[in-house]
């Protein structure tokens, strides 16, 4: 049993993590300084106030202690912990390379090799992330572990390798419906190669767990649409919506009160209105919702050899938030939209660009393509004013289809039910409407439909919008080696198709909730 100081040090890192799952940081920061005065030279103590000053928004605190708890041991799992801090601070390539140090010094350190895979793939580096989970499993055999190597070889296209990886964790794990699920959509199934029967089997048998069970039943929705069995596959995947919702906690008032304010306050003036933002040039924003093509036309744009890819940023709406916060601490009384168009701008702008900058690789052009930035049109007009926005529009009908029937993981909670999905569309489009009027001419709207029929005369405007010269690459498949981290990551490989055009309408019955909601909006079109 611990006693004196090493107890005294004990239950006061104890007391700060329950004041952390409290949610009480700035209470638990104050702890930790007193901890520290105390005993100035103990690393445990250095690190719990990394946490907290990370859990209370302040990086730099944060840094500076993980750096103290560094120099007074020589833990890796400090350095990991800093690693990541300076990420979330937007200094990327420092992270890049304390990962690259701590590479070299891991030898069989299979924990740390893996926690070094996780940030290699936050980074987008695919292929370091798979040779550092590779070693760890090596090492180390963990389910886990497996699911991540599976995963990241998945979005860099080893698929048979994925195919393996997936084998063993469901002999691990037999009820794991996301590794059902991964592995339904590694590749198109066949009638003479699929998991249909494996699947009924399993989901006769029964889940323990709704998530797991949902899962699975999406899991076969996928496999029975790849076989042409429409009907089947439909039932399934409205049975597994049902399952997914009911897992879920989605209240989107506020979320909707604020879009509309956004446009009550984003007039023409006040889009017109000068301000300082950020001339740089470079970003190249693809947005609108999932599964409309955005990863088509990044995939259009790559093929020139002149765009690198920075993957589905986060940052810039991060950033804005961090803003907000800051002009409503000194103004108490503005709501978070009034709080958005009295921003610093040119600093939200010069940060976003510093971070982002870091993931594409020195080159000129990137993309984010991450499809929610389409809230933040107005703000990235003014924050970036040389920035291009690539808007992809899809069907309103198809483009709610194929959303219902992608499986989200942490991510796009309407996307289960279908009038959830309907209100979500409604909300997007009025926004996207109402950007086209205050922004006039900063937007380039893409339809799918005219992506997938005339890809060439499509990627031209593209490549026209961002100042490119043309190339046949453009619409050629990419190669193995290229990168796509999202839920098309297997479809954007193949040929350009236009399959998926109008497949919603084999379903009017059974989205006819939807359809109704659509129609009442004056969005459907037949």
């Amino acid at each position: 049993m611990q006693s004196g100081p090493q107890a005294e040090i004990a239950r006061g890192i104890a007391e700060g993590n329950e004041l952390l799952r409290q949610h009480r940081p700035a209470d638990a920061v104050a702890l930790g300084q007193q901890l520290a005065g105390r005993h100035p030279d103990v690393a445990a103590i250095h690190a719990f106030l990394a946490e907290a000053s990370r859990l209370a928004s302040d990086l730099p605190a944060a840094i500076g202690h993980i750096d103290r708890a560094i120099a007074l041991s020589d833990d890796p799992q400090h350095r990991i912990k800093k690693g990541w801090l300076l990420s979330r601070a937007y200094r990327r390539d420092e992270a890049i390379a304390l990962a690259g140090e701590l590479s070299a010094q891991a030898g069989g350190n299979a924990l740390l090799l893996w926690q070094l895979g996780k940030l290699y793939y936050h980074h987008n580096q695919l292929l370091q992330a798979i040779s550092h989970y590779e070693r760890a499993l090596a090492l180390e055999e963990r389910t886990p572990w497996r699911y991540d190597l599976a995963v990241a070889r998945f979005y860099a296209a080893q698929t048979e390798a994925a195919e393996q990886d997936i084998g063993k964790l469901l002999a691990a794990a037999p009820q794991s419906g996301s590794v059902l699920y991964l592995r339904s959509t590694l590749r198109k199934q066949t009638p003479a190669d699929n998991h249909v029967e494996d699947l009924r089997a399993r989901l006769a048998q029964g889940f323990a767990r709704t998530e797991d069970e949902a899962c699975a039943l999406y899991a076969l929705a996928k496999e029975l649409e790849d076989l042409g069995e429409h009907a089947e596959s439909f039932a399934k995947l409205m049975a597994g919506a049902r399952k997914r919702r009911s897992t879920l906690s989605y209240d989107p008032s506020g979320f909707y009160a604020t879009l509309d304010e956004i446009k009550r306050l984003a007039t023409p003036e006040a889009m017109a209105a000068p301000v300082e933002g950020w001339e740089e040039e470079g970003a190249i924003f693809v947005l609108g919702l999932p599964r409309t093509g955005t990863t088509l036309a990044e995939r259009m744009l790559l093929q020139s050899g002149k765009v690198a890819n920075a993957g589905e940023l986060t940052d810039f709406g991060y950033l804005l938030g961090n803003g907000v916060a800051r002009v409503m601490a000194s103004n108490p009384g503005l709501s978070v939209a009034e709080a958005s168009l009295q921003l610093d701008f040119a600093t939200l702008g010069r940060e976003y660009m510093r971070g982002a900058r870091q993931l594409a690789g020195g080159s000129p052009l990137f993309i984010d393509k991450l499809p929610a930035n389409f809230m933040y049109c107005g703000v990235i007009s003014k924050a970036l004013p040389r920035a291009r926005i690539i808007h992809l529009v899809r069907d309103p009908l198809d483009s709610c289809y194929a959303i219902l029937k992608t499986l989200f993981f942490g991510a796009y909670e309407f996307s289960y039910d279908l009038e959830e999905l309907a209100d979500y569309y409604i909300a997007y489009r009025r926004l996207m409407d109402h950007w086209h009027q205050v922004l006039p001419g900063q937007i380039l709207d893409v339809r799918y439909e005219d992506l997938v029929t005339d890809p060439e005369g499509q990627s031209r405007r593209i490549y026209e919008w961002c100042g490119l010269e043309w190339t046949p690459e453009a619409v050629e498949v990419p190669d193995a080696g290229k990168v796509f981290a999202t839920a098309s990551a297997a479809q954007v490989r193949q040929p350009v198709h236009s399959r998926s055009v109008r497949s919603s309408r084999r379903h009017l019955e059974g989205l006819a909730p939807l359809v109704a909601r659509l129609k009442a909006a004056g969005l459907y079109e037949d």
